[in-house]
């Protein structure tokens, strides 16, 4: 009955529109269309820089309100970020006095030119000079632009320093999953085959790698502050996109194809917390590319913490090996030559893949 309700109004709102219409007709036949087009020019001239006042005035509005809400009061989280920020900055800059300018232009000129007795258009079909003037303005400035940004992105794309730490990330519908090196400050390998949710083994580690028997898996990332952090990147079925807003990082996560960036925390978790203003503040790793309809619940959380901290909470995670199987030794045994030897394989041991 109400969806019945809602489309008789649409109908009855378009008959008034039409009714409307044929009356405005009826009314320049009676005045003349040479002069009810003139009223009307005149009506939209004024209409037109009501429009943008109004326009201005709400987009000065809607910035004092919400502005504060954003993550730019807080700054950038890190220090590859703050440069992010400023790139942003001027390109908003640029663009929004472009802007404002063309468009105060553009309805003032429609209301001051507006049609009138014994104006005449001029009409000039080419203007070499303005072509040229144009086109090369906006192409200087977009190619500054541009080149600051590819700067920024081959940066945070490129070999990360020597002693930044290492997580592998995995995305997967719809979550993800960390992985730290061990003691050996090594990722041992994975293999897609070697996903096997039963068994626990849910990012396919390769153990019969031995870099990879002290491996630490977690469901939460752990970063120590002021120290660089590279990010290995990985999904398991569709594209994800690892998105660190307040890091104002964000990069694809392509399955069978692993990428990498990194970037240098400069504020704790406990830091944010007061920055922001808020005691439940948490750093997010959210999806931003969609991936299927459970997407807004892919969410991560991250812990960035002093580095005396970060030790201690690695130093208390147990080994995925060891944990998968209770008892082994996550340091594999020398090879022996005697023949005699009943040892099998890890392979043999591993639930079989399908």
């Amino acid at each position: 009955m109400k969806e019945i309700f809602l489309v008789a109004i649409v109908i009855m709102i378009f008959l008034v529109i039409f009714q409307i219409a044929k009356a405005s007709e009826y009314v320049s036949v009676l005045k003349g269309e040479e002069k009810t087009r003139k009223q009307n020019n005149k009506i939209n001239g004024f209409l037109l820089v009501t429009f943008l006042v109004l326009g201005l005035l709400g987009a000065w509005y809607c910035n004092e309100l919400y502005y504060g809400k954003t993550l730019f009061p807080q700054g950038s989280a890190s220090l590859e970020g703050e440069k992010i920020d400023q790139m942003l900055f001027i390109t908003i800059a640029v663009t929004g006095v472009v802007f404002v300018i063309t468009q105060v232009l553009l309805f003032w000129f429609a209301f001051k030119y507006q049609e009138k007795e014994g104006r005449k258009a001029y009409f000039f079909p080419h203007n070499n000079k303005l072509e040229l003037l144009w086109t090369t303005v906006p192409a200087i400035f977009l190619t500054v632009l541009v080149v600051f940004g590819l700067k920024y992105w081959f940066k945070i794309t490129s070999d990360a320093p020597k002693d930044a730490v290492v997580v592998e990330i995995t995305g997967h519908q719809f979550a993800w999953e960390m992985r730290y090196p061990g003691k050996d400050g090594v990722l041992g390998k994975k293999n897609y085959k070697l996903y096997n949710n039963p068994s626990g083994n849910t990012l396919g580690v390769d153990f019969e790698d031995p870099e990879s028997r002290d491996d630490l898996h977690t469901n939460e990332m752990h970063l120590p502050v002021g120290k660089p952090v590279k990010l290995v990147i990985h999904a398991q079925d569709v594209i994800h996109d690892v998105g660190l807003s307040h890091f104002r990082m964000k990069m694809d996560a392509v399955p069978g194809i692993p990428t990498t960036m990194w970037f240098t925390p400069i504020y704790t978790t406990e830091e944010m917390k007061v920055r922001t203003g808020n005691p439940n503040f948490v750093y997010e790793i959210s999806c931003d590319q969609m991936c299927g309809k459970g997407h807004f619940s892919m969410r991560g959380v991250i812990v960035v913490e002093k580095e005396e901290d970060y030790k201690k909470w690695l130093a208390s995670q147990t080994p995925e090996y060891i944990t998968l199987f209770p008892g082994s030794n996550p340091v594999p045994a020398t090879p022996t030559t005697d023949s005699s030897s009943t040892a099998k394989p890890l392979a043999s041991v591993l639930p079989a893949t399908k």
